[in-house]
């Protein structure tokens, strides 16, 4: 069968303004700023993922830190397990203030907790360190950013008081790790804020330098 030449000017034009819309669509596209459920889509990290990442960073955290404290007052080390119970707690702090963001955005925060590898004090200290220095060096840094990016004031501040406790966990770590000898007598006093987790083993000023949080708020732990 024929086609007229009017019939295919019609189809040769209908496929140009094809063609043009489409164009035009994908350009639209590269200009807007993809929202938070495309990026996820797409496999992108948004902040209420990097919460959940977080919220179950810490809550496994605490889990380890309980039974490595339990591990180093086996072997002696109870400064190692004092050190240990004031870590878990902080890292319990910041799992409730992950998952109370997490509510706020519309999540239900869920934690896949793990067994935890306990193996000598020197060993756990070692990764306990390791731990701490990714989640200060890269890990909060980059949720931080993506925090950043969405205007998302509320994780930026639970961000913010993970990254600051964690630079005082990896501290104190490495000294202990590099000092195990001198950790072994007794207990030792560990001070907490109860509202951000940092961890101090002295309290030498008036309000937390993390959240202002006043310093008869800390709590002890040896």
């Amino acid at each position: 069968m024929r086609t007229s030449k009017r019939a295919r000017v019609l189809a040769g034009t209908g496929m140009f303004l094809a063609v043009v819309l489409s164009a035009a669509v994908g350009l639209g596209q590269e200009t807007r700023p993809a929202r938070p459920e495309e990026k996820k889509e797409a496999g992108m990290a948004t902040t209420l993922d990097n919460l959940m990442t977080a919220y179950n960073g810490e809550s496994n955290a605490h889990a380890r830190y309980v039974e490595f404290a339990k591990k180093a007052d086996e072997e002696g080390y109870g400064q190692v397990a004092s050190l240990f119970r004031a870590a878990a707690r902080a890292e319990e702090i910041h799992a409730k203030t992950h998952g109370d963001v997490i509510k706020k955005l519309g999540g239900t925060p869920k934690a896949d907790l793990k067994k935890p590898e306990v193996q000598s004090t020197r060993e756990n200290l070692a990764a306990a360190l390791q731990g701490e220095t990714y989640e200060r060096d890269t890990m909060y840094p980059d949720f931080m950013k993506q925090a950043k990016a969405e205007k998302n004031k509320d994780a930026m501040r639970a961000f913010n008081h993970a990254l600051s406790a964690e630079t005082e966990h990896a501290k104190l770590y490495k000294e202990a790790l590099d000092n195990l000898a001198s950790w072994k007598a007794g207990k030792k006093d560990f001070y907490v804020c109860p509202v951000c987790g940092y961890t101090v083993a002295k309290i030498d000023f008036e309000k937390c330098p993390v959240c202002s949080a006043p310093k008869d708020k800390y709590e002890k732990i040896n």
